[in-house]
């Protein structure tokens, strides 16, 4: 049997249905107040005119009458809604009295005049004034302030609202206050040999502290600035009857480096090609105590070698205070060997910003079989005084530095046979990486150094040059009793991976001892790589003075792998 079906039957079914998910879809409404000018507010706060259903009409004038009461039309009265045809309806609004503000009474018990002062300019002993429309956004900033007191649970409400005036209103403050809670119980997951004198001292997150919500959100977010912890999650709170307990979810980072370099150049002399070496070992957060071990070892072109010990114990005894030790030798050839003993002590004032204070003992020993009046045997002694502004940028394992200031002021005096001489030193350091877009920054780099004395000897001088001072020279190779030197580069990042730099470096140095005041130029080009075994740093420099014409021959190529393990 084969069924035959009339295809116009099949038609009008068809645009029967399409007719009638039409007329679903073309309700219309139209809103009109008491007069024109009401219907003119009405219009301005606007409304859907198009509905699916009646449905969604209703909700769009619940929606509505919400909006205008926050205005101020408290007292508006809605007509039912009337149906002129099968998909057109009509609502009629008396807005009646238009309230302008709010007199809000017996605060006082509850809030200061400075939390107050955040919501309101219109402030008296027993009430406050504040526009009809903000109430919502008031009371909600007046309740966070009491949750931030220590009270999770507190809501708030107005009570005995009534006219005061024609337009104004008043009502009484009426909250509903939870007991305040502090911090019973801290849990550390994911690293669980956190150092805990972080925790106290560090983040200040301690057992008995005043809990509150945002105190703890801005806290946590801290852990962005400890360059061996990450926090994997937000914090959590589990609330008890009797307790509170914190969660901390939080990771150990890899941060212990290894950073070395092979450069290379011609000699002017002798025109063969000449090598020297660097080394840079960091190891931070080994024994979860949060201590740092820098141990830096150089040896250049002109025969000079330098050793540098750095020991950083943070909060020593679980107190707010940590120290900091130092050794540096340095022997250049075989004129002389200076060794410097530093100890400090310094304290956390935020999580980027220390103080130190502390000594320094230099003894300095001339390995020429005659003293002259340049290189002599010395010994001096300072008393230093340090700040630190140091703003990392972890997610930036090619740009780790975003801000970083450190000043050091030093008094004190320097001791030979002869004499007995008064002495100053300021150091002034500064880097900072400033983001034009995704792909282009601009870094600049800036250190300098005076020191203050009626006389110098050659073997107390300043020395710099190289990599890490004034590019396209050779390291240390510039003695000076003051110098300042500017490094930039325009950076430009081609991947994730990799970026290209240029290299525009100036200084200025002073040497009293041969009368003698010179700029210095550095330019060239370089790259970055980050590879599986660590960021690799390629620099081309040549280096001239202020009178001196550039030569290839004085180029400098340094190379440098960072590897992070």
């Amino acid at each position: 049997m084969v069924l035959k079906i009339n295809t116009t039957f099949i038609l009008n079914i068809i645009l029967l249905f399409v007719f009638q998910f039409t007329e679903c879809q073309n309700l219309s409404l139209h809103i009109s107040g008491e007069d024109p000018t009401q219907t003119k507010i009405i219009d301005s706060v606007g409304y859907k005119k198009t509905f699916k259903d009646l449905k969604s009409i209703e909700f769009e004038i619940k929606i509505l009458s919400e909006q205008l009461q926050n205005l101020g039309y408290i007292e508006l009265q809605l007509e039912p809604l009337k149906q002129n045809t099968s998909k057109t309806f009509t609502l009629h609004i008396n807005l009646k009295q238009h309230y302008q503000d709010i007199y809000i009474y017996d605060y006082s018990s509850y809030f200061s005049q400075e939390d107050v002062k955040r919501v309101s300019a219109q402030i008296h002993s027993d009430y406050f004034i504040i526009p009809l429309s903000q109430t919502n956004s008031t009371l909600s900033q007046l309740n966070r302030i009491l949750i931030n007191k220590g009270a999770p649970f507190s809501t708030l409400q107005l009570q005995h609202i009534q006219k005061h005036n024609a337009t104004h209103l008043k009502a009484i403050l009426t909250p509903s206050l939870s007991p305040t809670r502090t911090i019973d119980n801290i849990i550390i997951k994911g690293y669980e040999k956190f150092p805990k004198s972080y925790l106290k001292h560090f983040l200040k997150i301690k057992k008995g502290n005043l809990f509150t919500i945002e105190t703890l959100k801005t806290k946590a977010s801290q852990l962005q600035s400890i360059p061996f912890a990450n926090a994997i999650k937000p914090p959590e709170i589990l609330f008890t009857t009797d307790s509170t307990d914190i969660y901390l979810y939080i990771e150990q980072t890899k941060i212990n480096s290894f950073d070395g370099f092979l450069g290379f150049g011609t000699n002017e002399d002798s025109n063969n090609i000449e090598f020297d070496g660097y080394l840079n070992l960091i190891l931070t957060n080994n024994l979860h105590y949060g201590e740092s071990l820098k141990l830096n070892y150089k040896s250049d072109e002109i025969d000079q070698k330098t050793l540098n010990i750095n020991l950083n114990l943070p909060y020593i005894f679980s107190s707010p205070l940590g120290t900091e030790l130092e050794l540096n030798i340095f022997k250049k050839d075989s004129t002389f060997t200076t060794t410097k003993q530093a100890a400090n002590i310094f304290y956390q004032l935020t999580p980027i910003q220390k103080i130190f204070t502390g000594l320094t003992s230099i003894q300095s020993n001339n390995l020429l079989e005659i003293s002259t009046t340049e290189i002599n045997d010395y010994s001096s002694q300072f008393y230093n005084l340090r700040y630190e502004y140091i703003k990392n940028n972890l997610k930036s394992r090619v740009f780790p530095i975003n801000f970083a200031v450190k000043t050091t002021l030093s008094t004190g005096f320097r001791k030979t046979t002869e004499d007995k001489t008064t002495q100053n030193s300021i150091n002034v350091f500064l880097e900072k990486n400033f983001k034009l877009n995704d792909y282009n920054s601009f870094y600049i780099k800036y250190n300098s150094a005076i020191l203050f004395s009626e006389n110098f000897l050659n073997n107390e001088l300043f020395r710099f040059g190289g990599i890490n001072s004034i590019r396209g020279f050779e390291e240390n190779s510039i003695e000076s009793n003051a110098f300042g030197v500017l490094n930039t580069e325009y950076r430009y990042i081609i991947s994730q991976n990799l970026y290209i730099h240029s290299i525009i470096d100036l200084s200025y140095f002073e040497n009293q001892n041969n009368n003698l005041k010179e700029k210095l130029f550095g330019f060239g080009f370089g790259f970055g790589l980050l590879t599986q075994s660590g960021l690799l740093k390629f620099n081309y420099a040549n280096g001239k003075t202020e009178k001196q014409n550039f030569k290839f021959s004085d180029s400098k190529i340094h190379i440098s792998l960072t590897a992070k393990f």
